[in-house]
């Protein structure tokens, strides 16, 4: 692949050759250049599917071996490792550590995990570039894993204090006494929460509620998540989504793909019952993002260091922002509150952004969002502005695919959105792309915005 930034064009694969217009440089006097230089995921499966009987750690292991196995790093080049999930596995609770050592890594490169729900590895990612603008390190992998075909299942709260005293009882007596104190009640084995803490409500009705305040109807719901799922399938067919490396399961075949992506039609859609608001809400598990298993994983640089190892770095991570507002009545609008940000901060407008990957949670959270940021009522009441935030173009808008289609493992999906950037960019001839993800809480980061960019600065 050659690159020419001098006059603006640019030579990809396919030896065509793209116009792509002049655009302004967002590099920054004394500041590092920060680039993408490689991400990779596994395949993203269903939960309960072909990766049922693995641990999160292998997951991310798997990715962490793509990485090193696309760019020929060596294990000890890395200065730092950051990992983000949200259900964590009780006996690996710093699971980029463990990931890191069972890829090979050297003992010697530090790793640590974050959460913050489904933006961990948006988290991840953007303190990486910390790490690196703050002189720390000069190169990190970051990543994310999620495993939702067994997560942790707790004894109930009684339970578990008898279980603690009777560790401590020092006597048959108390002992016995203590087992003899045990109700069938305390045999109620406890879930993980699928609901806000803060509220107690699910994001699923939640999204229900979002999609019934901006007039969101089931039909433009089911004609999102089809698009979603035809465009994953077209990008997959056409070999496009080149971030995913093949898997072998022990014990089970090599994994190649995705198995979420399912296109269907409109008719066998309308016939599925709502999921969360019962009889009359219009989030159903078609237009909702599945539980999924995955794992992905980045290498981020700084430019000099990319540069003298050989590589040739996918993008520029430019910019990023997160906010966060009213988890009860605005859980999923992140996308609307953040965008402006993060364009004013880089001192660009929405028809200057060629690609966007925003994560799709439910459809009516993406379509909810839209309409908010075309509504001058919404930018004025809610956020201050005096006028609206303005709606990505949709031939720009998730063009292959998106977590309706291709999964939603929580910890990981950032990684895929940002690499998927990079990709689209190059194989459309764009310069700017923006992604947006909205997160449990309340948080956006529920959005992280990050701008990329192709050209030289």
């Amino acid at each position: 692949t050659c690159w020419w930034n001098v006059n603006g064009w640019k030579l990809i694969p396919q030896l065509t050759i793209v116009r792509t217009k002049s655009k302004k440089t967002l590099a920054r006097p004394g500041v590092k250049n920060i680039v993408l230089v490689e991400g990779v995921r596994t395949p993203f499966l269903m939960s309960g599917t072909t990766y049922a009987d693995l641990m999160p750690h292998d997951l991310a292991r798997a990715a962490l071996q793509g990485l090193l196995h696309k760019t020929g790093l060596p294990k000890d080049a890395v200065d730092y490792i950051i990992y983000g999930t949200v259900i964590q596995e009780v006996k690996t609770s710093n699971v980029a550590r463990e990931a890191a050592l069972g890829a090979g890594f050297s003992d010697k490169i530090p790793a640590h995990t974050v959460t913050m729900a489904c933006i961990s590895s948006n988290q991840a990612m953007t303190s990486a570039v910390g790490l690196i603008a703050a002189g720390q390190c000069d190169a990190v992998v970051a990543g994310g894993v999620e495993f939702m075909s067994d997560v942790p299942i707790r004894h109930s709260r009684k339970m578990r204090k008898t279980m603690l005293s009777l560790n401590k009882a020092k006597t048959l007596g108390q002992r016995l006494s203590l087992i003899g104190s045990i109700r069938l009640a305390h045999l109620s084995p406890e879930l993980p929460a699928v609901a806000e803490f803060s509220t107690a409500e699910t994001m699923g009705h939640s999204a229900d509620r979002l999609a019934a305040a901006f007039g969101v109807s089931r039909l433009e719901q089911d004609e999102f998540a089809l698009r979603s799922h035809s465009l994953a399938k077209k990008a997959q067919d056409d070999s496009l989504l080149q971030d995913v490396i093949a898997f072998k399961v022990p014990g089970r075949d090599i994994v190649f793909k995705d198995n979420g992506i399912r296109p269907s039609s409109m008719q066998q859609m309308a016939k599925l019952k709502p999921a969360f608001i019962k009889p009359h809400g219009t989030v159903t598990a078609a237009n909702s993002s599945f539980l999924t298993d995955g794992a992905s994983a980045v290498l981020i640089m700084s430019e000099e260091k990319a540069l003298a190892m050989g590589y040739k770095p996918k993008a520029y991570l430019r910019d990023f922002v997160y906010v966060s507002q009213d988890p009860k009545d605005q859980l999923l609008l992140g996308p609307t509150y953040a965008s402006p940000k993060v364009l004013e901060r880089a001192g660009l407008s929405m028809s200057d952004i060629d690609v966007f990957e925003f994560h799709e949670a439910f459809a009516g959270q993406i379509m909810a969002n839209l309409k908010a940021m075309d509504s001058d009522w919404f930018a004025q009441t809610y956020m201050g502005r005096k006028s609206k935030v303005g709606t990505p173009p949709m031939e720009k808008f998730n063009l292959w695919g998106g977590s309706l289609s291709l999964g939603h493992p929580f910890g990981a999906t950032g990684c895929r959105l940002v690499t998927t950037v990079a990709h689209r960019l190059k194989k459309e001839g764009g310069q700017y792309g923006l992604v947006a993800a909205c997160a449990a809480g309340g948080q956006v980061n529920q959005l992280i915005s990050v701008l990329t960019s192709t050209t030289l600065p």
